[in-house]
């Protein structure tokens, strides 16, 4: 497509678009229909993901412009004003989490009988209990700093809560005020547990018991203010590959270098001594709008401790239990399912225990002979690590672990050379490539004397733990040309083996970009032809240009195009003569959505994919990802009358986007469509509590849509 539409006319701003993201979550903390202390999570969730943020994006924005960017992005707008943007919206979006915090969450948490008290608060018997905690389990992990010639500023690590004092000494009342710091213990929990009656929780701020104890540890000197300060350090890693001796000594060096970032954001209770704020502020060289208030603890993700410590279900989601799998009568073993037919799990809906049963019957079956297997991130105690290892014992095993899964780096070093000593083969995947696809693949002599290989494809990573929060597709198949070319991945994987063509599958990235523009191109042809034409897509994020321009040509040419996308979205739908058959939608509830899920009506031949990427430039070009083919009909079925129909029926936890980047609670919008959440039907489908008659009719709905596209135009 030309561009002679402008480049801010094409796409919003990708950082504007992750904020109106993380304001959806808060949404959610804001939400009085969700139980308290799910709310308390949402809320501790947004804290979480905004460090993420800003370690990695703002961080990167601010490298950008040190080493001279120019550029303008898909926005249209330079670096320096993208961050200045993004700067405005991060101290905005605070104020919204602290008022979140004390006008609406802290209050009834009070009413429920869960208490955050000030010292001033404590009875006596609970101000004896907190100082002989503090005597027992804090004061030995405590180093007062006093900041003078001797003694440097300390190197704050990144994220660390500490105190901030001014001090005077007492034999100089008049003498200078010297600067002191003392770093909260990570190894202890941020809030401190106190006696309460039964039925009620009471709990101290462990920064608060700290500074009840300055006197001693600061003999000599008066403590004219504090207060808690916490610092942001630019997470990236820079390394040369080509220059290391091995891909894992290399993250092992750099994951103790990232301690020594250059800091990016100071966040300080909001009424901190401006002479504390000024000295940090120039201590860790940072703008006055790098510093954020707030006004409550420092650190709102520790919020998350209530979630765990609080025992009151009634303050929380129902419990849920996901969906087992039952093998036919014929069948002895999955192995036996999977000749008769594929298996199509939807998690957390349908239980994760058939991918673990099939990794560890796959180590345990003496038929089996090979074990092949990708990591990208997991649990600690993952039964899928076991197995490998037990694997090593008595077949081939072979894992592709990534070791530059952000966050993850130190615990996949240690699986690497744990598998390693044990006798697996281990390999890093394709030099400058995250190996980001989730493959496990099993070779086995079967009863008949037939060799086959016996695959698992999923959307997210093998970890037992987020199976039960995230939704993700998993496919199980022994499908010949599926798991033929399966095997052709881990070549690529293992030996950069590459070969021409991977159909059936899509391959990050050789073939997978060119492949999906591919199919649009087909919708668009069949609709200009008065064939079907009709695109689902479901991912986590959707910034790559090109498929987004591809995406506008088939709106153009009459394709209707559905979009699930629960997090960025730099597309404008819903534009007059540039996209006005395209809508977007994110759902954002009880379950993080993970999957990834392509439709394409075919001109009435339906296919689907499922896959490892979204439609990012990331996953399209810098990662090696894998999506694969729905054959099997009545998985098939299942995505097409059931999966995504309930997400497009969504009007209680889905919010439509507008052409500017905001969004829109869908019930605003469709104000006559029947009240549905999608989730909440997907649970109570696997309890057998509803069938497949609940989901709302699409096109009772499709006349609001339209609806939605004049709105979307009047917004532009």
């Amino acid at each position: 497509m030309a561009r002679t539409t402008p480049k801010q006319k094409l796409f919003n701003g990708r950082d504007h678009s992750w904020m109106q993201f993380n304001r959806r979550v808060l949404e959610e903390a804001e939400d009085v229909t969700n139980p308290l202390l799910e709310r308390v999570k949402f809320l501790a969730i947004t804290g979480s993901n905004l460090d993420e943020y800003v370690e990695i994006r703002q961080a990167g924005l601010m490298q950008r412009i040190e080493d001279g960017y120019r550029e303008p992005g898909y926005d249209g707008n330079r670096p320096d004003e993208s961050l200045a943007i993004l700067t405005a919206e991060i101290h905005s979006f605070v104020d919204a989490q602290y008022k979140c915090w004390n006008e609406q969450l802290l209050p009834e948490l009070r009413k429920t009988g869960i208490r955050l008290l000030e010292w001033e608060e404590l009875d006596d018997e609970a101000r004896a209990f907190a100082q002989g905690y503090f005597q027992r389990e804090v004061d030995p992990l405590l180093t007062p700093i006093a900041i003078d010639p001797a003694h440097p500023f300390p190197r704050v690590l990144n994220k660390a809560l500490c105190l901030a004092l001014l001090l005077r000494l007492k034999r100089r009342s008049s003498g200078p005020q010297v600067m002191g710091v003392v770093t909260v213990p990570r190894a202890l929990p941020r809030f401190v547990r106190l006696p309460s009656a039964e039925g009620t929780f009471d709990y101290l701020l462990l920064q608060d018991l700290i500074a009840q104890n300055l006197g001693g540890m600061y003999r000599g000197y008066e403590v004219l203010a504090r207060a808690a300060f916490r610092v942001t350090r630019n997470s990236n890693l820079y390394f040369e590959e080509e220059e290391a001796r091995s891909l894992l000594e290399t993250i092992r060096v750099e994951l103790h270098n990232r301690r020594k970032g250059d800091a990016v954001r100071l966040e300080i209770e909001t009424g901190a001594d401006a002479e504390i704020v000024e000295r940090l502020r120039v201590n860790f060289e940072l703008d006055e709008d790098q510093v954020f208030r707030g006004d409550g603890p420092v650190n709102l993700s520790r919020l998350m401790f209530f979630y765990g410590d609080v025992q009151r279900p009634d303050l929380k989601f129902p419990p849920f239990t996901p969906k087992s799998l039952k093998l036919s009568r014929k069948s002895a073993n999955i192995f036996d399912e999977l000749r008769q037919h594929d298996i199509l799990l939807h998690h957390p809906y349908d239980s994760y225990d058939p991918v673990v049963d099939f990794i560890q019957q796959g180590a345990e079956d003496p038929a089996v002979v090979s074990m092949k297997q990708t990591l990208y991130r997991t649990s600690h105690d993952s039964p899928v690590f076991s197995a490998l290892i037990e694997a090593a014992a008595t077949k081939e095993a072979t894992l592709v672990v990534e070791l530059m899964a952000r966050f993850d780096e130190a615990s996949n070093i240690r699986w690497a050379r744990s598998m390693e000593d044990a006798g697996v083969q281990v390999f890093h995947g394709v030099v400058g490539l995250k190996t980001h696809c989730k493959l496990a693949m099993l070779v086995r002599r079967d009863e008949d004397g037939v060799t086959r290989r016996y695959c698992h494809l999923g959307t997210g990573n093998y970890n037992p733990v987020t199976a039960r929060f995230y939704t993700d597709v998993s496919l199980l198949t022994s499908d010949p040309q599926i798991t033929e070319r399966v095997h052709m991945v881990f070549n690529y994987l293992t030996a950069h083996a590459e070969i021409d063509d991977y159909r059936p599958l899509l391959v990050a990235p050789l073939t997978m970009a060119e492949s999906f523009l591919g199919l649009i191109r087909r919708e668009t042809e069949h609709a200009t032809a008065g064939r079907p034409a009709h695109i689902v897509a479901k991912m986590n994020a959707l910034l790559e240009p090109s498929v987004i321009e591809a995406l506008y040509q088939a709106s153009q040419a009459g394709v209707e195009v559905d979009l699930i996308i629960r997090g960025l979205s730099i597309l404008r739908p819903g534009v007059k003569g540039l996209s006005e058959r395209i809508r977007v939608r994110s759902v954002v509830g009880r379950f993080l959505e993970h999957s990834r899920i392509f439709h394409f009506a075919n001109g009435g031949d339906d296919e689907t994919y499922l896959g490892s990427a979204d439609w990012m430039p990331r996953n399209l070009f810098e990662r090696c990802e894998v999506a694969f083919p729905v054959r099997d009909p009545a998985a098939r079925a299942r995505i097409h009358e059931e999966i995504l129909p309930a997400y497009l029926a969504d009007t209680v936890k889905a919010r439509l986007q507008q052409a500017d980047g905001s969004y829109l609670r869908a019930s605003k919008v469709f104000k006559d469509a029947p009240a549905f959440a999608s989730q909440d039907f997907l649970m109570q489908l696997a309890e057998g509590k509803t069938d497949l008659d609940a989901i709302p009719k699409r096109g009772a709905t499709r006349p609001v849509a339209r609806t939605a596209t004049k709105k979307a135009e009047a917004a532009d």
